[in-house]
């Protein structure tokens, strides 16, 4: 195990992982709605790339609350004067983690680059969907493509662990089989799960049909478990909707470390 590589796989989550707050802000929309430009306050959004890129901290938001006497504020005021408007935390940590795994599961092999490259959008996809249930296809669709093409430059490099014809079937038949369940009951799998299933395919089929079966079964079992703990619980119902993405992405991580294991 290459623990610079590991390193620097975990620096590179955290560059990438600051970056994901604001965009899960501006994408955590309802279907519709426009794409956010302004913190809850209406302050527009500015920075690099026309606003998609920096902080989740609204300067304007963090002046306009009024201070005690000290320049000090109120216990119940001090999140508001610090003016963020989206938690700013547990999508960075979640990215380091998840490249440092996978750089711990695969070394230095060339899909190794591919897996780094995907990951900070995986974990944008899995915040936006738990927080509006809903999979843009702004993010799942490029997201796909981009999966096989940079797999496709993968099988050109000499030591890659896996196959870029299976990784294409491998889209097509986890995709093809969300689609399957999305006919049967469209109230329990959304379009956009099939979509993600696409992209979450050809990353599994790289490695071949076991990684993909281990992969799309951790997903279900993971989906499953949290479901029950909702009811165990009573936070939840049979027929409450949960959001699918998230655990079909860690499921997917599982696949990916399992197969980059045994590569």
């Amino acid at each position: 195990m290459d623990a610079t590589l590991i390193a620097v796989a975990a620096l590179w989550g955290a560059a990438a992982g600051l970056l994901l707050p604001r965009a899960a802000y501006r994408f955590a929309v309802e279907p519709e709605e426009p794409w956010r430009d302004a913190c809850p306050a209406g302050h527009a959004l500015t920075g690099p790339a026309r606003g998609w890129l920096g902080s989740t901290r609204c300067a304007p938001c963090a002046v306009a609350v009024p201070s005690l006497p000290g320049g000090t504020a109120p216990r119940a005021t001090a999140p508001a004067r610090q003016g963020r408007y989206a938690p700013a935390v547990v999508a960075p940590v979640v990215t380091v983690l998840a490249c440092a795994a996978l750089a711990a599961g695969t070394g230095a092999r060339p899909e190794a680059a591919v897996w780094l490259l995907l990951a900070p959008f995986a974990v944008l996809l899995a915040v936006i969907d738990r927080r509006v249930h809903r999979l843009p296809d702004t993010l799942t669709l490029p997201l796909a493509g981009a999966a096989a093409v940079l797999l496709g430059g993968a099988a050109l490099l000499p030591e890659h662990g896996g196959s870029w014809t299976s990784a294409l079937l491998g889209g097509v038949a986890l995709g093809g089989f969300y689609f399957l369940l999305f006919l049967i009951n469209p109230n329990g799998m959304g379009f956009g799960d099939v979509k993600l299933a696409l992209s979450l395919g050809v990353a599994l089929g790289w490695y071949g049909w076991a990684v993909v079966f281990a992969g799309g079964f951790a997903g279900f079992l993971l989906g499953a478990l949290y479901g029950t703990g909702l009811m165990l619980t009573r936070r939840a119902g049979r027929k409450t909707g949960i959001p699918f993405g998230p655990f079909m992405i860690a499921g997917a991580l599982v696949g990916l470390l399992f197969g980059g294991l045994a590569a």
